[in-house]
């Protein structure tokens, strides 16, 4: 709730900055004619435009990720962003609004110029004070005790005590602790170093602690007899945005292979389980849905032939609909052209299809060597449930089996399923566990790596596998 108070309170703040320029350019050119220009403008005629101007700064900020990370950010930080991403906005409406008009005088050209000059001056001014105003009064409120984000320290030992103790002298880290979690099965009076009062429960309630508790914040401080419950503990950890940070041994800090951020004193790594940039996620977003219309729009006649043959060969639905487990463990309904009988796992329950699979019909197999039966998924990219490129999404039956048995398969379900997937492209369909534990590898990797040009590779090799049909 505090992050999407912070998001709102700059977003109005920035909406105010985009106006106030706006206005103020418009009194600067048309009022004071700075730029010699001897054209007056009612200021009626100026409202609408100014709506219009504002709403596409707000845009282009939400794009490039701008309301963001921002409980308690650097100030400078912020200002060097505000200042690139208001740099390619005005570029940008540059373009949009000169070039058709300038017919290359220089002139013109010059005075363009300086016109866009000035409205960056003033877009870049105002938003930059907005922000220090509302950051150095965040900071005046976390420095006083309000407006603290809930945490949580993992360990029960002299780390967990150390880092709360560092946490209660300085207010301005933003956090509150809530209180720690035992990451140990089986404890000892001794191992407990921490106020009882102040224990929470195991590492197995994790999740349900941080509902409880409303926590924004995990901190990771187990004692180094306990780092190998890393994974178990990263594994569990499954809440869109929550902030993850760990206590990193001195070999990690002085190595330089982590990025450690000093907080409190202390240097923590932050784990990042989002590595793609926000405008990366906006254009992949965009391409999902336009891709999706266009390939349904197209592909129209072979998905109404192929739901005419499904009809006319076997009896049954022509759509298979399934509930599958998406986005950070959401459960939707996915959508295929029924390749398989009707009940073909009433005898059998949820198992794996095959090679030379006896549920699967005639047409069903030449469906699945083509790929032509995810085709009805697009609308589940469209909907939001699903990607075009994403790990295959599981049945909730596999999902929990999985996740017990093979270590981080959870961090799959930290970016929307797709259609197709890294995992997909680079190894055979599932027939046996170890290919599962295989095809995770790959998916993690995908998680890890996730970009727009890994996005392209995938959809390329997708379709080189659909026209050699070698799908299964």
């Amino acid at each position: 709730m505090e992050r999407r108070k912070d998001v709102l309170v700059t977003l109005l703040g920035d909406a105010l900055a985009f106006s106030v320029a706006w206005y103020v350019f418009y009194y600067l050119r048309f009022e004071l004619q700075w730029f010699g220009e001897n054209q007056t403008v009612a200021p009626a005629l100026v409202l609408l435009p100014g709506l219009i101007i504002t709403v596409y700064w707000l845009a282009m900020f939400a794009f490039f990720g701008l309301y963001k990370r921002l409980y308690l950010a650097s100030r400078f930080d912020e200002i060097l962003r505000v200042a690139k991403i208001s740099l390619i906005g005005i570029l940008v409406f540059f373009f949009l609004l000169f070039t058709d008009d300038l017919n290359w005088n220089p002139q013109n050209i010059a005075q363009a110029k300086n016109l866009t000059l000035v409205y960056w001056l003033l877009i870049f001014g105002f938003v930059s004070l907005n922000r220090i105003v509302v950051r150095t009064i965040q900071k005046v409120a976390v420095s006083k005790g309000y407006g603290l984000h809930k945490a949580v320290i993992i360990g029960i030992g002299d780390t967990a005590k150390e880092v709360y103790a560092d946490i209660m002298r300085h207010k301005t880290t933003g956090l509150d602790v809530a209180g720690f979690i035992d990451a140990s099965r089986h404890t000892k009076e001794d191992d407990i170093k921490i106020d009882r009062k102040l224990l929470l429960g195991k590492v197995q309630e994790l999740n349900t602690i941080i509902e409880t508790h409303g926590i924004e914040d995990v901190i990771v401080a187990v004692e180094p007899a306990n780092r190998d419950k890393l994974i178990t503990i990263l594994d569990l950890i499954n809440k869109p945005n929550i902030s993850v940070k760990l206590i990193p041994d001195f070999y990690q800090i002085i190595s330089g292979m982590n990025k450690t951020n000093q907080i409190f004193g202390l240097p923590l790594i932050e784990v990042m389980p989002d590595p793609m940039p926000a405008w990366e996620k906006s254009v992949k977003r965009l391409m999902d849905v336009v891709l999706s219309i266009l390939i349904l729009v197209v592909s129209a006649p072979v998905m109404l032939l192929v739901a005419l043959i499904i009809r006319l060969t076997d009896p049954g639905p022509v759509i298979f609909a399934q509930e599958r487990v998406g986005l950070f463990g959401r459960p939707f309904i996915m959508y295929k052209f029924r390749s398989m009988y009707v009940n073909a796992e009433a005898k059998t329950g949820p198992t794996w299809a095959t090679e030379n699979d006896s549920r699967i019909t005639p047409v069903g197999y030449w469906l699945r060597k083509l790929r032509l039966d995810e085709l009805p998924q697009l609308w589940n990219v469209i909907k939001g449930d699903m990607s075009l490129v994403g790990p295959r999404p599981e049945r909730e039956h596999f999902v929990n089996q999985f996740k017990a048995q093979i270590p981080l398969y959870a961090r799959r379900l930290r970016v929307r399923p797709g259609i197709t997937g890294w995992a997909q492209v680079k190894w055979k369909y599932d027939e046996t566990f170890d290919d599962v534990k295989e095809k995770t590898k790959y998916d993690l990797f995908y998680v890890e790596n996730i970009s727009l040009k890994m996005d392209i590779k995938i959809l390329i090799n997708t379709i080189a596998t659909m026209l050699s049909g070698k799908g299964q």
